[in-house]
């Protein structure tokens, strides 16, 4: 229990402790998302990480089945990890401590949004959560997180040098970027799959898009119980089989997560607010509603498209 007695370096301890202890990796991080979301379902956004953050898993293992193995040299598939890894990592530690400090302020019912300056979230998203105290709007604190963290990974990932040169403008990424091989997916314990194709991940505002495009329909009526279901019952694992054992096809050859990858130590450089130097568009709190989005059939025929063209380029090798 938190004691009403603790002073600020008490408080820093606890939220440093808490956030340092899951983000470890890809498991750790999306069991601490899930958890949160199942003690406040107020804050949808813990919710879509979760979500994403299984899919960030299921990317990392997809390198080590046999189609990426032929298909892509040993060390674009460890850059390509450590992208996944660094963006996944990079979000967490901004994220996570927001959310501590939501669960400190619920129990003491006192804000004590000040404190998240001492870990350099944005002015933008200490105001999010202040105005969130009073207004209690889930949905504009949803889509402010979402504005936030596509933001904060835009350059120290996105278009930092070693990753821009490396994964962004390399062959693989831009063909894979043409030809919408990449998706998200939400599961379900149905057996369907929803979500939405990645496109341009570049720029920041496609992301923004596509987060907002997922929150809608994680959220929707048709497709919101099937989820909770599924995130209850299934531990993620980083392998596919985790969603793919309720498809009615034969699940494919996929490790599991911590039995692939060490654990990464990652250098927190410093960072500076990105609100401050950017801002925001009013686009981006452009409301997404849509139909679910049905992904299985798409998403496994282009899997098999990869798998043919990697057999192709290996007979040749």
């Amino acid at each position: 229990m938190v004691r009403v007695s603790w002073h600020t370096q008490d408080y820093l301890y606890y939220i440093t402790n808490r956030t340092r202890k899951y983000n470890i990796d890809n498991i750790a991080r999306t069991k601490a998302y899930q958890s949160f979301y199942k003690k406040h379902p107020e804050i949808k956004w813990a919710l879509v990480a979760s979500v994403v953050s299984r899919n960030a898993g299921w990317n990392m293992t997809d390198l080590y089945t046999p189609t990426y193995k032929q298909l892509l040299k040993e060390q674009e598939r460890k850059r390509l990890f450590m992208t996944y890894e660094r963006a996944n990592w990079l979000i967490f530690s901004d994220a996570y401590p927001q959310l501590v400090v939501y669960e400190l302020s619920t129990k003491l019912q006192v804000p004590l949004f000040h404190l998240l300056q001492n870990y350099h979230v944005s002015q933008f998203m200490i105001r999010e959560w202040e105005r969130f105290w009073v207004t209690k709007d889930e949905d504009q604190l949803l889509i402010s997180l979402i504005i936030n963290e596509q933001n904060v990974i835009q350059h120290p990932v996105i278009t930092q040098s070693f990753f821009r040169r490396h994964i962004f403008l390399s062959l693989p990424y831009l063909a894979q970027d043409v030809l919408l091989l990449n998706a998200v997916l939400i599961p379900t314990t149905s057996g369907n799959l929803y979500g939405d194709f990645v496109h341009k991940f570049t720029h920041v505002s496609n992301r923004i898009t596509l987060g907002k495009s997922l929150a809608s329909q994680m959220f929707h009526p048709a497709i919101f119980p099937g989820l909770l279901n599924f995130i209850t019952k299934v531990e993620h694992t980083g392998s596919r089989q985790d969603y793919e054992v309720f498809l009615p096809t034969q699940p494919t050859s996929s490790v599991f997560l911590r039995t692939t990858y060490p654990i990464i130590e990652h250098q927190d450089i410093i960072r500076k607010d990105w609100y401050k130097s950017g801002g925001i568009k009013q686009t981006w709190y452009q409301l997404t509603k849509g139909q679910p989005k049905h992904m299985g059939k798409s998403f496994y025929q282009k899997r098999k498209w990869i798998a043919t063209f990697s057999k192709i380029k290996n007979s040749f090798t």
